[in-house]
């Protein structure tokens, strides 16, 4: 069941009125309920993974707190590190099988063949079940947290369950930790006009991102790349550019739906976007660009690799090491892992030349904290980065590299010509005029809470008939310029995929 879909609307509406109704005590297995039949809309078969990944993780917390009460530390020690490591092995050995098992094969039967070895790689039917990374990484988080004692362990196993099901952020996240969603469950939320308006407004700004500008820069960066060999350098820079919007507003779309969705039903998710594309380094996009996996990383890996107590080149190590995974979880293909290696290299590279850089400010007198001085580093931090989002488009590495050379004049092509840019991209002027509009509004959106300012609280602190304007402006905006209807197959989200 798709967020911008007709069934969504009918059952987000019959959720909430049901929610606020059962008495307390049995909301959490309506809601329960609720999501495993959200997810087996899908594919019913995939909803038992789900069920197989929470009870392994559900019994690992049990016995990590069974292990805590052995009185020989050694073999406390040992019961509870065997415990981790049961949990990790049992639901990545699930997420391997049924996302990387032929990409792995595919890559052996590669490398057997280039020593001359033939063999097969063996075939399976098997289709990638929705979100399986997202609640894969929910449900190992909680054991981590159980075993650093940061939460006790859920002794209900219908309420864990909803923590790792919860409909909202299952199958594209924020990825919350148990420590924030866990514990809500058993709060008491009753139904609050203020939340549940800033709620929703959250949601119609995500429907706006989704219906409105994804779909359309979608079309237009469709129409260039699955053709890239016929596009000029132009139209592929002028793709790349667009794509890097259309991937904010999918994934951003999704978030803020999911956000405003459990906003009002009484539970607060983590923020996943926080204005990324004013950036001013690579490290700071990744601050705030799906910043649930990010600190996932940051607090999972990164850390218990050594994070950067080890001296700077073990640093720089596990950033490489975090940052190349961060691109095999996105997919199983060489090209994400790549563009993880990308985006890994860039933090490396930058903090290397940190000192050559400050000095070379230093010396002809440059004042950082100027505007000037921050739109430029802006400015080349979003070069570098949808330069990465070229890999992570395309459809293989070679495919990246060829768009790539298309765009700095190095394929021998012409890079410019008049007249057919529009329509290389499916665009009509009008939609072009629509898009540009919308990314405008998408620019101010941001801006406004880059520099502290957020719209939804400025907008209700407005008059009745000023707030209702702003409220039918968005519904008939929606409405009139989105993409959806008779005879459109409403799309995925892109991070679906993962």
């Amino acid at each position: 069941m798709l967020f911008n879909s007709l069934e969504f609307l009918l059952f987000f509406p019959a959720v909430c009125l049901g929610y606020y109704v059962i008495p307390h005590r049995f909301r959490y297995l309506f809601l329960l309920a609720c999501s495993y039949f959200f997810y087996m809309c899908w594919n019913p078969q995939y909803a038992l993974l789900m069920l197989t990944s929470t009870a392994i993780t559900y019994a690992s917390g049990l016995l990590l707190a069974r292990a805590n009460a052995i009185r020989e530390e050694r073999r406390r020690l040992r019961a509870r590190k065997w415990c981790v490591a049961v949990s990790f092995v049992s639901n990545l050995a699930i997420l391997f099988f049924f996302k990387y098992f032929q990409f792995a094969a595919d890559t052996v039967i590669r490398v057997l063949h280039m020593i001359q070895i033939e063999a097969q790689p063996p075939a399976f039917d098997v289709i990638l079940p929705v979100g399986i990374s997202f609640y894969t990484f929910q449900a190992l988080s909680y054991t981590v947290d159980v075993y650093r004692g940061e939460i006790y362990a859920e002794k209900n196993f219908l309420k864990y369950a909803l923590f790792v099901s919860f409909f909202p952020q299952l199958v594209a996240g924020p990825i919350e930790r148990s420590k924030n969603l866990l514990i809500q469950i058993n709060e008491r939320h009753r139904f609050d006009f203020a939340r549940v308006r800033d709620g929703l407004l959250l949601m119609l700004y995500g429907f706006f991102q989704k219906v409105v500008l994804a779909e359309y820069l979608g079309m237009a960066v469709d129409g260039i790349y699955n053709t890239y060999a016929e596009r000029t350098g132009f139209q592929l820079l002028v793709a790349t550019v667009l794509f890097a919007f259309q991937i904010y507003c999918d994934f951003g779309s999704y978030s803020n739906i999911a956000i405003g969705a459990a906003r009002v039903m009484g539970f607060r998710l983590m923020e996943n976007f926080n204005t990324p594309y004013f950036a001013v380094s690579v490290s700071d996009f990744w601050r705030r660009w799906h910043i649930s996996l990010s600190t996932w990383f940051r607090d999972y890996l990164y850390i218990p690799l050594g994070g950067n107590r080890k001296g700077r080149v073990r640093k720089w190590f596990n950033l490489m090491v975090v940052f190349v995974t961060s691109g095999l979880w996105h997919g199983a293909s060489w090209h994400f892992v790549f563009w993880g290696f990308l985006n890994g290299a860039y933090q490396v590279i930058g903090e290397w030349l940190r000192p050559l850089r400050r000095e070379i400010n230093r010396v002809f007198g440059v004042d950082e904290s100027a505007f000037s001085h921050r739109l430029l580093r802006a400015l080349l931090t979003f070069a570098l980065i949808d330069i990465s989002w070229i890999f992570f488009r395309a459809s293989g590495g070679r495919d990246g590299v060829q768009i790539l050379l298309r765009i700095l004049g190095l394929a021998g092509t012409r890079w410019f010509t008049w007249g057919d840019n529009l329509a290389a991209m499916g665009l009509t002027r009008n939609t072009a005029e629509l898009l540009a509009v919308s990314l405008l509004i998408l620019f101010v959106v941001d801006l406004c809470r880059y520099r502290g300012l957020r719209l939804t609280e400025w907008i209700v602190r407005q008059g009745l008939w000023f707030r209702w304007l702003v409220y039918f402006a968005g519904i008939f905006g929606i409405l009139i310029f989105g993409v959806y209807g008779p005879g459109y197959d409403a799309s995925q989200f892109i991070y679906f995929q993962f």
